[in-house]
């Protein structure tokens, strides 16, 4: 804090979904208007090289603990994979110990079940949707961006005809207005985490319209319509700010998760095609700066934050330093550590000097680590990049062909040029720094965390969003997965706190409809501004099986079956588990043998 003030100040984060680098006039995109985040711009220090993973979850992860995110235990949005670890604090536990009312509103995707959720993890306040965008899996059936039922601490919440950005913001300025009025003297944290702009790309006419008057693709042209809504919603926040005399003594951030994905198109190298990104190669899942470069905004004005050129920072940096970073500025420790104890355990760094001006003491040499998995177990090498301040050693291999380069990030940031066989002595420096940081996050490879049941539990629902070992390359994640019967499995991880008898419902549809297995749903068509729903097939389901293993042994614990009839709406199974780890696997059997598991899985104890 700045030397003689004694409040500490509030700290709002605001995190969107895809919004990458380009995708703001303030960074040079020819078509999208975003005034009020140029003014923003204009007001805060700019981190211009600053890195998160290429996608959102893994993202998550490392901005709310200050780990790389494999260490939290995310490096998927998929198989069970992104359940954030138990065991780490997160930024809002950190505020809370502090003293700070803490809340967030949007976007968690840090897992879908009891100790998981955001009001397990520190926050006083949460509303949100599940899994990773309203529309998938976890998520309460049928939502959409206009309508929808969203999650507030636990209990569920309809909204009608209103948009879910719209939502995010409201309820963040009703927070931060309750707190405020009712202990003037509490800081605050809040984090506005928005679904937007991902897909699907629905947004009113009033904010597509301009751009596909510019000759802009569909989808492009409502993916800006989306930036062009969080624009006026951020504005309002603002206004909100401002009006209340918050703005000064509020540390505001704002970023993207990670790359572009609809702002830009690039071909089988990761060259942009059309679109916008900066000039950067990659986008959204891809390992080159494209796909993790992002804008960090900080604006602090009572922190004594840099001015004129010095609010736009070149150095090398990371959403893993934003905590650390948080934490200096509020002078904030945990409540049994130092200052220097609490950095320690974390993999970022403090940037508290490099935002007031001093760069004299960041290290010149660091290097960072990127890597996009989307698997249940890590592959060493699928696509990576090492990052120095002048150099990129990246292998793009899923997303990419394949080819290891090495890039000269100061005179070829659009990563055109393959140095490999020139520098090669740089190179192998670079290659020995990916093998430290691989031998060190893969200590956490073997963590799994797990669905908890136990004597107390109310019914938990897990769904196929969760399945470990699934066998399609982008798993099952949408609703519409579940409409067309995708042929897929995997396993669930749970863990019995107390052993008792259980009761196992599989269910083709959700509760919340209650629909027969073997019956089709219908689909939806013609709502304003909303992407149609396809028709539910029927299936010719005949049986269900149930399969229980202990874990990590696979000692078999039950293996049984049942007759599938016309009205059921879902196959039931009772079993008594000891404490313990289990894995579940759950099928259904049509009458062409095809195999699928049960899309949702209740659990109860009996």
């Amino acid at each position: 804090m700045p030397a003689g003030s004694s409040q500490k100040p509030n700290v709002l984060l605001i995190l969107t979904d895809d919004q990458g680098y380009g995708d703001y006039s303030c960074t040079g995109n020819p078509w999208l208007r975003t005034p009020n985040l140029d003014k923003l711009y204009s007001e805060s220090v700019r981190l211009h090289d600053f890195h998160l993973d290429p996608m959102c979850a893994p993202s998550r992860a490392a901005l709310l603990t200050g780990k790389y995110s494999a260490k939290a235990g995310v490096w998927s949005t998929l198989s069970g994979r992104y359940f954030l670890n138990r065991d780490i604090p997160t930024m809002a536990d950190h505020f809370k110990t502090a003293g700070y009312r803490t809340g967030m509103f949007g976007k968690w995707h840090m897992g879908d079940s009891d100790r998981y959720l955001p009001h397990d993890r520190g926050f006083d306040e949460a509303l949100y949707h599940g899994g990773g965008v309203i529309g998938e899996i976890p998520d309460y059936w049928d939502n959409d961006y206009f309508n929808s039922t969203l999650m507030r601490n636990g209990n569920s919440e309809v909204f009608t005809d209103k948009y879910c950005t719209d939502i995010w913001f409201d309820e963040t300025i009703s927070f931060i207005e309750r707190h405020t009025t009712a202990s003037p003297d509490k800081p605050f944290f809040c984090y506005l985490s928005t679904n937007a702009p991902h897909w699907p790309h629905d947004v009113h006419e009033n904010y597509s319209n301009y751009y596909l008057e510019q000759g802009l693709p569909e989808s492009r042209a409502k993916f800006y319509g989306m930036i062009a809504n969080i624009d006026e919603n951020f504005g309002r926040l603002n206004t909100y700010l401002k009006s209340k005399d918050l703005d000064q003594n509020t540390i505001l951030l704002f970023m993207g998760d990670n790359g572009t994905d609809a702002g830009a198109s690039v071909d089988s190298a990761g060259h942009m095609t059309s679109g916008f990104n900066a000039g950067m190669r990659g986008k959204k899942c891809w390992a080159y700066d494209g796909g993790h470069r992002n804008l960090c905004i900080i604006r602090w004005p009572n922190g004594g934050l840099a001015q004129g050129p010095s609010q736009d920072v070149d150095r090398l940096t990371a959403h893993i330093d934003l905590l650390p970073t948080l934490l200096d500025l509020c002078n904030i420790t945990s409540s049994d550590q130092s200052s220097d104890e609490t950095e320690s355990l974390l993999d970022g760094w403090s940037l508290a000097d490099l935002l007031r001006g001093d760069d004299s003491a960041y290290y010149a040499g660091r290097t960072l680590v990127v890597h996009n998995q989307q698997k249940d177990n890590p592959v060493k090498f699928k696509d990576y990049e090492v990052l120095t301040e002048d150099w990129r050693l990246a292998q793009s291999s899923e997303w990419g062909e394949g080819t290891l380069e090495l890039t000269d990030k100061r005179n070829d940031p659009g990563q055109r040029h393959n140095l490999l066989e020139s520098h090669g002595d740089i190179a192998n420096e670079l290659k020995r720094s990916y093998e430290e940081w691989w031998s060190e996050i893969s200590k956490g490879f073997n963590q799994s965390w797990p669905f908890y049941l136990g004597l107390n539990s109310e019914i938990v629902t897990m769904t196929a969003h969760a399945w470990h070992s699934i066998t399609r390359r982008d798993g099952i994640y949408a609703q519409s997965h579940c409409r067309t019967g995708e042929i897929h499995n995997g396993y669930l991880l749970i863990e019995i706190e107390q052993k008792s008898r259980f009761e196992f419902r599989l269910r083709r549809w959700p509760k919340e409809i209650d629909t027969p297995i073997r019956s089709g749903v219908t689909g939806r068509s013609g709502v304003p501004y909303v992407s149609d729903f396809e028709p539910g097939l029927a299936l010719k389901i005949h049986t269900a099986k149930f399969h229980v293993e202990s874990h990590p042994s696979g000692n078999l614990v039950v293996d049984e079956s049942v007759a599938v009839g016309e009205q059921m709406c879902y196959a039931a199974f009772q079993v008594h588990l000891d404490t313990g780890l289990y894995r579940i696997l759950t099928t259904f059997i049509d009458d062409e043998n095809n195999e699928r598991g049960a899309y949702y899985l209740d659990v109860m104890p009996v």
